[in-house]
């Protein structure tokens, strides 16, 4: 595996030359076979658990922790910084661009803070599903290259066996990245990030000066909008949306205390840590405005000497968020229903299905499954839905169908589902449910979908995420 450095020449303390610490008999679980033949890694399946549990090191390139620091709910960490992970390095795919390749749960760091820098098996395993689940949902995301088990425990509540998960990333550049060089005072470092920011990202901003930052908070905001609207289309829930766990490519990262979810209401919370509702599903949009503020923020000595001037040239791009949001937001909602142009109506349309969604307390999946089925005759209306369902059949089209169809998946990795294969891999390291579940949340807008993997349970409203450090 032929690895490059990315980081190192940012700043010195920005990229932390750290080995991962050995443990006592790793063995692979799970290999995303796919993905390594994407990327050209070539490591034989011999040494795979070997290399993939931080044991085995052949690079010329020094594994390193990096810098970072975060709001976390609101709070602001100067320095927090990968303490558990080692970013490997760097591989190019088969279009020659760069991914990172990093280790989660490889051992403490200079950025641990106290901590072990260990994995339990159920995040691990858990990151590995939910990642390659949202790729498949066609929602930007890091992706899993392998889980290894360490054949240690890891010293939790309750204790648990340990597991080290390989995070396959197109950079891991986030907007707490800036923010801990900004904290600094360090302006070449901000400007080098900047500039290795939006040679991955960005190449298309061809501008000197401050209109080259001012661009590239323009194309962070749209990022996230995106990334944010096509979370809020299959009914994902981050739970910490920290400005540590946003990246700057529009990719989601951090599957810690996230969930899915089922019945709709935008106040739905899972996060056991999240008491006040701060990244409750309809409060992702604010948050990630917020987010996109606090990278302004920290660019503010790039665009000018004159702080007030500065903050004047950034503010609109602050400021639009909302507006461009709101239309893509539109936009998605005209997709799940399957609506072709734009009427006046059509807020109101939608806004009348959400407060029924909600009153009746309907699965979001499964309603927007039923809605475009019955299009094509193979489903049933809901009944609590037939009286609105009169105008939006008179909104519908000959493309209606193909258009919901794309939109709309029949199959999320149902929260219960997944909690069952976590304590399947807990108690015996392997699921047996896990390549059949794998293989059709690959497939999550197929026709064919075992009807069992589509039912919530009803105490769905009680379920908890927890957060795996």
């Amino acid at each position: 595996m032929k690895l490059v450095a990315r980081y190192t020449q940012i700043a010195d303390d920005f990229a932390v030359p750290d080995f991962p610490s050995a443990v006592a008999a790793p063995k692979l679980l799970l290999w995303n076979d796919v993905l390594a033949q994407q990327l050209n890694i070539d490591v034989a399946s011999a040494e795979r658990a070997q290399v993939f549990a931080g044991n085995l090191n052949s690079s010329n390139v020094a594994p390193v922790a990096l810098g970072y620091s975060g709001h976390q709910f609101g709070h602001f960490s100067p320095r927090l910084g990968d303490g558990r992970a080692h970013l490997l390095g760097a591989v190019a795919d088969q279009q020659q661009q760069l991914w990172d390749i990093q280790l989660k749960g490889a051992g403490a760091t200079p950025f641990s803070r106290g901590g072990d820098g260990r994995c339990a098996i159920g995040p691990a395993v858990r990151e590995y599903i939910m990642s390659e689940a949202m790729h498949a949902l066609g929602v930007p995301t890091t992706r899993c290259l392998a889980v290894v088990a360490s054949g240690e425990t890891v010293y939790r509540q309750p204790p648990q066996p340990g597991a080290i998960v390989t995070r396959v990333a197109s950079s891991h550049i986030r907007i707490g990245s800036f923010q801990y060089l900004a904290s600094q005072g360090d302006v070449a470092g901000l400007q080098a990030l900047v500039d290795l920011a939006i040679a991955r990202h960005y190449p298309e901003i061809n501008t000197t000066g401050p209109e080259r930052y001012l661009a590239f908070v323009a194309k962070v905001v749209e990022k996230q909008i995106a990334l944010v609207v096509s979370w809020m289309r299959v009914g994902f829930i981050h739970g910490v949306m920290n400005t540590d766990n946003t990246l700057i490519s529009g990719e989601t990262i951090d599957y810690g205390p996230c969930a899915m979810m089922n019945q709709f209401d935008f106040d739905t919370v899972f996060s056991s840590i999240d008491r006040q509702g701060r990244y409750a599903f309809g409060n992702q949009p604010n948050i990630a405005n917020w987010n996109c503020a606090r990278l302004a923020e920290s660019l503010i000595p790039l665009i000018s000497d004159d702080e007030e001037q500065a903050v004047a040239l950034l503010s609109p791009l602050i400021n639009g968020f909302s507006e461009q949001f709101n239309h893509a937001f539109s936009q998605m909602w005209a997709q799940k229903l399957g609506l072709d142009g734009e009427q006046t109506h059509d807020k109101d349309l939608v806004s009348e299905l959400l407060g029924l969604l909600k009153t009746h307390k309907l699965d979001y999946t499964n309603t927007f499954t039923a809605l475009t089925e019955s299009l094509q005759g193979n489903s049933e209306i809901p009944l609590e839905l037939t009286a609105w369902s009169q105008s939006w059949l008179q909104r519908t089209s000959d493309s209606s169908y193909s258009i919901m169809r794309k939109a709309n998946p029949k199959l999320i990795p149902r929260n219960h589902i997944i909690e069952a294969i976590l304590k399947d891999f807990t108690q015996q390291h392997q699921s047996p449910i896990l390549n059949e579940y794998l293989h059709a949340l690959q497939q999550p807008f197929q026709s064919q979908v075992k009807e069992s993997w589509t039912l919530a349970p009803e105490d769905d409203e009680n379920y908890q995420t927890f957060c795996g450090t």
